[in-house]
């Protein structure tokens, strides 16, 4: 890379990783996602602890994606009391209900997809 070149800002990826199964499915979506090359996947809970390589690294991202487990939405709220600017899904969004749907394969993979094509129809309308 020459001197004067920067590298593109990134895509960081916040997942809830909370003790139910949509916790569960917060973190392995954006695990999927980041393997995919649609981010990468950081720490939420440094976010939530001030750490501050982690806030400027937010604050230099592209984008900031939280996968938030449940309508409570932890993740959302570290990030709008740190004022950071953020995208935000809710897996229980997708039709998962907590403590009751059993989390597969399938149901991380579709959505993961549903995700990173609400991100790319993001990216196209820009």
């Amino acid at each position: 890379m020459a001197e004067n070149e920067t590298l593109p800002k990134a895509t960081l990826m916040y997942a809830c990783s909370g003790a139910a199964n949509t916790g569960y499915l917060a973190d392995q979506v954006a695990r999927l996602l980041a393997r995919q090359g649609t981010g990468e996947m950081t720490c939420l809970v440094s976010m939530g602890a001030n750490q501050p390589k982690f806030l400027q690294a937010a604050r230099d991202a592209h984008k900031n994606v939280v996968i938030d487990g449940c309508p409570i939405s932890c993740g959302k709220k570290i990030f709008e009391t740190l004022g950071i600017p953020f995208e935000h899904f809710v897996t229980t969004n997708f039709g998962v209900e907590k403590k009751k749907t059993p989390i597969t394969e399938e149901v991380i993979t579709t959505v993961a997809a549903t995700i990173r094509n609400s991100l790319d129809g993001e990216k196209t309308a820009l």
